[in-house]
This record gives structure tokens, sequence and C-alpha cells, in this order.
């Protein structure tokens, strides 16, 4: 009886992982990354909003955001509107680092390169 339980245990245990990696993981990282685009967002930012709308940023205020939609039209849009931003990408303060680090690895490798060249 207590082997049985064990691996109804053991499955929860299994399943629930299976679960957090492949649903809950994912949506934190696309929740990370939202909130790194609109706090990035600035002025000259193409975006389009969440109801479609396209347009340039006029002006970033603390919870909304100015946009132009046409020459002389302008309206306000709260942050959380802002669907996505085209001009430019978003990357996330994590990745930048790695990236950082790629780079010093590879300027590293060419530094290694040309002294066993000589």
């Amino acid at each position: 009886m207590e082997s049985g339980t064990m691996t109804l245990l053991l499955y929860m245990v299994v399943f629930f992982g299976i679960m957090y990696f492949f649903m809950i993981r994912p949506q934190q990282k696309q929740a990370k990354q939202r909130r790194a685009m609109l706090d990035s967002l600035r002025v000259n930012d193409k975006v389009i909003t969440a109801g479609g709308i396209y347009g340039k940023i006029r002006k970033v205020k603390e919870d909304s955001v100015i946009i132009q939609i046409a020459d002389k039209v302008e309206i306000e849009v709260t942050k959380n509107g802002v669907g996505s931003v085209e001009n430019r990408e978003i990357v996330v303060e994590k990745e930048k680092k790695a990236d950082k680090k790629d780079k010093a690895e590879k300027k590293e490798e060419v530094v290694e390169q040309g002294q066993t060249a000589e």
C-alpha cells in the first residue's frame, strides 16, 4: 500500500513539474518582457495600441502616453494600452548581460588567437 502511495506522489510531482515548465514559466517570461517594454517606452517610438491604432509617442507620462495618430491628432492612452513597439527591439536586462558576456568572450578569443599567431 505504501509503494502505491509513493508512486502516486511521484507522478503528481512530475506532473506539476511539467506543468511549470510548459505553462507557468513561459507566461512569467512573457510578463517580464511586456513589463520591460512598457517601462522602456520613449518619445518617437512607433507603437500599436491594443485596439490596433498605429501612432508615434509624443510624450511619456507616469501612467500614460500621448500618441500622435495623424497630423495635429493626438490621443492619450494608458501604458497598458500599448500593444507593441514597432521600431526597436526590447531586451530584458538579463539578456543584455548575457550578450555583454558573449561579446567579452569573443574579444578574448580574438586576442588569444592573435597571440598564438605571433
